[in-house]
């Protein structure tokens, strides 16, 4: 059979190929957001929504970069502050001297459990 199929490579619902006008097109807004590099991202929201509804600031799909609205003071990447041991908190908490004065003690009571103590 040597038929071909008309419908082959059509969505279904497109209606006659070269058609211009598939439907009414919402209103709508561009918003720009820039990063720090400079690169434009422009985002487009339906006219009807409020203002404070848009984001200030969104993350750039080119650099990762955060990107906001003001091009002339674009949002700076935050410092990841790197993850910290139990050592560093306990620092932070004590001075050297109290450091000094726990490990004292505590060597004090390993002494008088090993038996190692010198009588004084």
């Amino acid at each position: 059979m040597s038929g071909s199929n008309a419908i082959r490579g059509a969505r279904v619902g497109s209606g006659p190929m070269g058609e211009k006008d598939h439907g009414a097109r919402a209103e709508r807004i561009s918003i720009s957001y820039w990063d720090a590099l400079g690169n434009e991202t422009v985002r487009y929201f339906a006219a009807d929504v409020a203002e404070e509804e848009i984001p200030e600031q969104i993350d750039s799909p080119h650099t990762g970069l955060p990107a906001g609205r003001d091009r002339s003071n674009p949002p700076q990447l935050t410092k990841n502050e790197p993850y910290k041991t139990h050592l560093a908190y306990v620092k932070e908490r004590r001075t050297p001297e109290e450091a000094e004065e726990l490990l004292e003690q505590a060597l004090q009571k390993l002494r008088e459990r090993r038996g190692s103590v010198a009588a004084s």
